[in-house]
C-alpha cells in the first residue's frame, strides 16, 4: 500500500494537536503528529503498544512516572496499558507506530 502525503487527511485534535494517519494493517499503524510548543498529550493508557519517534523538535515523554526530553532521532516504546504522556517544549513533529492498529483513529 503507498500512502502519498497529499492524499492523508489531516485531523485536528482536541488539543490542537495535527495527526494524519499515514497507513495501518490489522496489526500495525503509522500516525504521523505535528505539536507546536506548549501543546499537551494527557497521561492516558491503551491496550496498544506504541513507539513514538521524533522528527523534530523536543518533547517531554513521560511513562509509567519516568520523565525524559527527546530531540530529534529520539524515541521511547510504551507496552499496552502503561500511563503515558507528552508534552512538546518546541514546535516539532513525532512519528506514532502503533500494534495493533488503532481503529479509534479511522473512520
Amino acid at each position: 500500500m503507498f500512502v502519498l502525503d497529499s492524499e492523508a487527511k489531516s485531523v485536528t485534535l482536541e488539543s490542537g494537536v495535527v495527526r494524519k494517519v499515514k497507513g495501518y494493517l490489522d496489526d500495525l499503524m503509522l500516525a504521523e503528529l505535528h505539536w507546536k510548543a506548549g501543546q499537551v498529550g494527557a497521561l492516558h493508557t491503551h491496550p496498544h503498544r506504541q513507539c513514538t519517534y521524533v522528527l523534530s523538535g523536543s518533547f517531554e515523554s513521560t511513562v509509567e512516572g519516568e520523565t525524559k526530553v527527546l530531540r530529534a532521532g529520539d524515541c521511547v516504546y510504551t507496552a499496552a496499558d502503561q500511563v503515558h504522556g507528552l508534552v512538546a517544549l518546541e514546535d516539532g513533529a513525532i512519528l506514532d507506530i502503533f500494534t495493533p492498529m488503532r481503529e479509534d483513529f479511522i473512520g
